[in-house]
């Protein structure tokens, strides 16, 4: 969702000013004190009065928002799928380089998209080291102008991380131009072809 807006935060006793970030799984504050509260682990949400309140284990949590509370908590109540934030959309030649997890398959399904040898939409590599991403120069070849190259990559784990990720992206002449939280365990970074270099495909 990628939305921050300066606030206070009451937790517990103490009142924190802080920016706070509301992303696609979490809620997110900056301040005195870190804050972060996943969206699975909360057990109410409440909006009134411009204040925002999360019910959670370490909570309750109360975030001073204004007019954006009513609209964060309709945000965090209604999160994008992940298809949604992966730009996944009907009629799409998409390929598949690694062994997904079968939830990822099963959304996939009713969108009838076509997996193609051909120029490509969408590719999504699963690389989870360094190794796999030797692949990327050939995939980015293969991406239609308008296409995109999504790189899913395990969280904090030094067999890849996002520099080495990003640095195979560029070197193959793509743009990073997107994060996306892919599933607990898993990020993924998508990459496109510079706007200058597209009329030459």
């Amino acid at each position: 969702m990628g939305q921050e807006m300066e606030c206070t935060l009451r937790l517990g006793n103490r009142a924190l000013s802080g920016r706070a970030y509301l992303e696609s799984d979490h809620v997110l504050f900056r301040g005195p004190e870190r804050l972060k509260v996943l969206f699975k682990d909360l057990q109410n949400i409440h909006a009134e009065s411009g204040v925002l309140r999360l019910e959670f284990a370490g909570g309750p949590a109360e975030f001073d928002l204004g007019a954006a509370a009513e609209k964060w908590a309709h945000k965090i109540l209604n999160p994008p799928s992940r298809l949604h934030k992966l730009g996944v959309k009907n009629g799409m030649s998409v390929r598949m380089i690694g062994t997904f997890d079968p939830d990822f398959l099963e959304e996939l399904k009713p969108c009838r998209l076509q997996e193609t040898k051909g120029p490509a939409d969408l590719i999504f590599l699963l690389a989870g080291d360094k190794k796999r991403l030797a692949r990327v120069p050939n995939l980015a070849a293969a991406l239609n102008p308008d296409g995109g190259l999504w790189i899913i990559y395990p969280r904090a784990n030094q067999a890849i991380r996002e520099i080495d990720v990003i640095d195979a992206g560029r070197a193959a002449g793509l743009k990073d131009v997107k994060v996306a939280s892919f599933s607990i365990s898993h990020t993924g970074l998508k990459f496109v072809i510079p706007k200058e270099a597209r009329k030459n495909r």
